[in-house]
């Protein structure tokens, strides 16, 4: 990402800058000058009869280079797409339950477990194209993936997916940790973690601040994501359940933005982090995909998506996860908590509800606190503050969405230069403290901030289906469609559909009323409160931290693997060399000569 950006640039999609160093690299090489000939006279077609084979890009440059802007989807869906997954699934056979039963006489050597997770941001998008609720999203996303009637019904091994995964469930273990290390960093601020901390589940995000803004990085949460904790989860328990090795075990994650692909690349997230450093490293997840690409995925094997069935799959093609308390923990039914409208659209927000869980931790720290929300100067920025009983503030945090929202969060929290003035030791008017925005009550720093590379969050992921594709996607789905034609229908404008598309992340919480769930009569929106030494007592924000407490103590035990190992990651500072002189010429120069070669530029 470039450390200059115009407005055009702001948003989720990365095209390869001018400034990318990766086509230098095939530039041909130059004749060694003759010294006798210091005067020689050549024609054009000697200067450029070399010609440069094509430039390889792969996903190790992009995060070594700093000259792209915002995300790679340019480079990135040809690398991690519909078609790998098509072809993983024609190469290898499927290793599917009972474990090791094999498949011919035992080899299992060109065999994989394929499991896969699915975002409820990409559930709602299909939703919303299709009219029915997410919860029926997720049905047939699982009846294409592992069902008879999708994925295993073609292809050269007629494999599917043993296990789809809703990555909600690991949006849990994320939303109680970081309420712990948000509390942590509030308590007592260290080296390793400085207020304000930072979300780090948008990839876009961090690859904006690893690659432009060094003082960033330890701001940054320390935690996975839940597209990443899935991942460590999947293939950790499988290793270790069944003595293979991880790259037996093949996870496609279904994601609303292509930034995703990036953060499944990234050599933190692989499974030299847990598994140790002999051999190759496996990513944890093989391979993103988005909603889109879902439908593609379908498409390529003619399946027509609203055309399969909305209902759970049978227990033949739904065989539990191989550790019980793991299977009763990912498939529990409490997912998608009934929560009032209002409070969905102002505070928990479509990103997974980070701050919103933060928030409600630190107001059963204190009991009898309240919440005070002042909108910021756009709707992608908000402020918040717990008030305690007698008015004071306690805790203060935000919400910053969107580029241009974040380099305002970011100059804020910019070191002060030291002044070059004789007896100064800084900068006259320094940095201006986060917190400081107009609108706000108290002139107090953040503790803690929601951060997010889309305006409007999550469920505007440049990989969600955009509403000018949404009249062919119908059509081609036939009769799956209530009533069976669109003719008639007025599809609604960006913003709106936006709108639609968020109505259906909620619809889930609807489709509780329907479900059995094993929480009991307990009501969602209360913030409970906390024992003596700061352990949930019960359920926050409809999630019940003991329970996630316990699972991670399985987890650890299960895998023999360290609970920080598991669930945290690191980031560190991607500098580029463009512009930078080096022996041979800058690489500027070199970018000028392969512009010139190319006849004049990209």
């Amino acid at each position: 990402m470039s450390a200059i950006l115009s407005a055009d640039d702001l948003n989720d999609f990365i095209n390869p800058g001018v400034a990318c160093i990766k086509p230098v690299e095939t530039l041909p090489k130059q004749q060694p000058d003759n010294a006798s000939d210091t005067y020689e006279v050549t024609t054009e077609d000697r200067a450029n009869s070399g010609t440069a084979p094509p430039a390889q890009i792969s996903l190790t440059d992009c995060l070594a280079c700093s000259g792209c802007v915002t995300s790679a989807e340019a480079v990135l869906v040809s690398l991690q797409s519909h078609g790998e997954v098509l072809d993983t699934l024609d190469r290898y056979r499927e290793l599917r339950a009972p474990w090791m039963d094999a498949t011919d006489g035992g080899d299992t050597s060109d065999a994989k477990v394929f499991v896969a997770s699915v975002s409820p941001q990409a559930r709602a998008s299909l939703a919303a194209t299709y009219n029915i609720t997410e919860r029926e999203a997720g049905y047939m996303i699982s009846q294409l993936l592992s069902g008879p009637h999708g994925l295993r019904s073609g292809g050269a091994q007629g494999a599917g997916f043993t296990w789809t995964i809703d990555t909600n469930a690991m949006r849990e273990v994320a939303l109680v940790a970081a309420a712990d290390e948000a509390q942590q960093a509030f308590n007592a601020p260290s080296d390793g973690l400085k207020r304000p901390v930072l979300t780090s589940a948008c990839p876009g995000w961090i690859c904006y601040a690893e690659k432009t803004h060094a003082h960033i990085l330890p701001h940054l949460s320390k935690l996975k994501s839940p597209q990443a904790l899935t991942g460590t989860l999947i293939k950790t328990v499988l290793a270790k359940k069944f003595g293979i090795p991880p790259e037996k075990v093949w996870h496609m994650a279904v994601m609303p933005c292509f930034d995703k692909k990036l953060e499944a690349s990234r050599g933190e997230l692989t499974s030299h982090t847990w598994h140790g450093q002999e051999g190759d490293a496996v990513r944890d997840v093989d391979c993103v995909i988005t909603a889109r690409e879902l439908l593609m995925l379908a498409e390529s094997r003619n399946i027509r998506f609203p055309n399969l069935p909305r209902a759970p799959l049978s227990e033949q093609y739904a065989p539990p996860f191989p550790d019980a308390n793991v299977d009763r923990f990912l498939n529990s039914r409490r997912r998608g908590h009934k929560r009032k409208r209002e409070e969905a659209d102002a505070e928990i927000g479509t990103s997974g509800g980070y701050l919103h869980h933060v928030l409600k931790t630190q107001q059963a720290l204190h009991p009898g606190s309240i919440l005070s929300r002042h909108r910021g100067r756009n709707v992608d920025v908000s402020e918040y503050a717990v008030l305690s009983s007698s008015g004071q503030e306690v805790f203060r945090a935000a919400r910053y969405y969107g580029f241009r929202n974040i380099q305002n969060l970011v100059r804020r929290l910019k070191p002060a230069k030291a002044s070059r003035l004789p007896g100064a030791t800084r900068k006259p008017g320094g940095a201006r403290k986060p917190g400081a925005a107009s609108g706000g009550t108290n002139e107090g720093e953040y503790a803690y901030v929601e951060v997010m590379a889309c305006p409007g969050g999550c469920t505007n992921g440049g990989g969600q289906i955009k509403v000018g594709d949404v009249a062919t996607l119908r059509q081609v789905g036939g009769t799956g469609i209530e009533n069976g034609s669109i003719d008639q229908e007025m599809l609604p404008a960006q913003r709106e559909w936006l709108a639609k598309v968020d109505e259906a992340y909620w619809s889930a919480d609807a489709d509780d009323t329907d479900s059995t769930v094993d929480d009991g009569d307990v009501d969602m929106n209360e913030a409970h409160t906390m024992d003596e030494v700061g352990n949930a007592a019960d359920v926050i924000d409809g999630i019940d931290r003991r329970s996630v407490k316990a699972f991670l103590e399985r987890w650890t035990r299960l895998t023999g693997v360290e609970l920080d190992k598991l669930v945290c990651t690191t980031y560190r500072v991607v500098e580029s060399d463009v512009g930078k002189n080096q022996s041979g010429g800058s690489e500027m120069e070199k970018v000028s000569a392969l512009a010139v070669a190319a006849g004049g530029g990209w």
